[in-house]
């Protein structure tokens, strides 16, 4: 097992990174990762992620996270019938493994069904298979479910925005969903927060 990877980021797409390794460079490695993941990461920058190969009978596929913790997350949603990598990797696009977690041990089947690829029933297997396993976790990270404002706040200092405009599109986003805003996935609280800052 590939449990972690460092080097310099040398490209980003939306799902994937090229990492440079090695002492000497000109080795690029491909990770597959989470969009809110890719958005944090910085061209010429370096990176160290925690990964998981996947193998299959006609590939070998790096995927790479922000934590450990993340990493097992994905390998335990793998473990429910029918969801493969693909579909736990859009999991933790849509949602951290804090509120992944909270989703499947409170049952929340409308947040779980925005995930791509899964599907009602795939929705039913998660939260069935799952919900004893996660319950315990979601419960002692409760607190850290404010985990999305620190999360896109990097993301968008990243970017490029200032600490102050970050805070203020972060503010304007967390106005309109309440206190449900964290039941939301980061992704699209992202891309919220940049569509605030494209306003002002």
């Amino acid at each position: 097992m590939i449990a972690s990877i460092s080097g310099t980021v040398k490209q980003i797409s939306l799902t994937s990174v090229v990492i440079e390794v090695g002492s000497t460079g000109g080795i690029g490695m491909l990770v597959h990762v989470p969009s809110s993941l890719a958005a944090t990461l910085v061209l010429g920058k370096n990176a160290e992620l925690a990964t998981t190969l996947v193998v299959r009978e006609d590939a070998l596929t790096l995927y790479g996270f922000e934590s450990s913790h993340a990493r097992d997350f994905f390998e335990l949603l793998q473990t429910v019938s029918g969801i493969g990598p693909k579909v736990a990797q859009s999991a933790l696009s849509m949602m951290n493994e804090v509120e992944l977690s909270t989703a499947i041990a409170s049952g929340d089947n409308l947040a779980l069904e925005r995930i791509p690829g899964l599907g009602k029933k795939g929705v039913q297997r998660l939260i069935l298979e799952l919900k004893d396993k996660v319950g315990s976790t979601s419960q002692s990270h409760a607190p850290a479910a404010q985990l999305w404002r620190a999360s896109i706040t990097e993301a968008l200092i990243n970017l490029g925005y200032s600490q102050r405009e970050s805070d203020k599109a972060i503010d304007v986003v967390a106005s309109e969903f309440g206190a449900q805003v964290s039941a939301q996935p980061v992704a699209e609280l992202l891309k919220l927060a940049l569509q605030q800052l494209g306003r002002s």
